[in-house]
């Protein structure tokens, strides 16, 4: 691993020991957040495939009971049953907050409160299979919503997990082990000048001794 370039000196290596901590943290933080996106992730995951499947069933029985009411009434009635609507539904957006990550709510606005106004038709001319049909897809709406609400969370959910993915990698692989070899090299570095110093005082003491032994032999031939 590659070191940084850095001034081997004894500050140099006071601060990287702090980015060190500082990155070490972060790390087990961004791992944790990512082990908590996870499961969140395959919670919401695991209840979206069940709601999907109900809302498909749902869907599926609706379009028959369309089917059905169109081989007992003539297209143009079929048609004309449903131009003038009584109800209009709108969508209200929320948002939550799901580990640093905004992720939507939807909320079903009706126009009017009365729930009979689903049928924008007499019950005398139409048939039964119609009714059912109109009353099963507007109760699939809000799981509909619902599933919309659920897979745009997966979705925003897989982006934030491989973006923390990503910054654990570069701390894990990059910046921590480029750090931890800086400091190997700044140590050896300071031990080694160390060692250098050391050597040079003993020299200097040798040679002050040296100097002691040979002026006092001299001022003892004088004497």
């Amino acid at each position: 691993m590659a070191r940084l370039n850095v001034n081997p000196t004894r500050m140099e290596l006071t601060r990287l020991k702090k980015r060190l901590a500082t990155a070490s943290r972060g790390h087990k933080l961004l791992k944790d957040k990512r082990d908590e996106l996870m499961k969140q992730f395959l919670d919401i995951v695991r209840v979206s495939e069940k709601l999907r499947l109900g809302v498909e069933k749902a869907l599926t029985e609706s379009y028959a009971g369309f089917q059905a009411a169109g081989a007992v009434m003539p297209p143009e009635m079929l048609e004309q049953t449903f131009l003038y609507p009584k109800q209009g539904v709108g969508i209200e957006m929320k948002f939550r907050n799901i580990m640093s990550v905004d992720v939507p709510m939807y909320d079903v606005i009706t126009k009017t409160s009365d729930k009979a106004d689903i049928y924008p038709y007499g019950f005398a001319a139409t048939s039964g299979e119609l009714d059912d049909a109109v009353a099963q897809l507007a109760g699939t709406l809000e799981d509909m919503l619902r599933l919309a609400e659920m897979e745009k969370t997966v979705k925003l959910l897989a982006q934030e997990i491989e973006k923390t993915r990503r910054r654990v990698n570069a701390l894990e692989y990059v910046m921590i082990p480029q750090l931890q070899e800086t400091i190997r090299y700044i140590t050896m570095k300071l031990d080694e000048n160390e060692r250098g110093n050391l050597s040079r005082l003993m020299k200097v003491k040798d040679m002050m001794v040296e100097q002691n032994i040979k002026a006092q032999r001299a001022r003892d031939g004088l004497a």
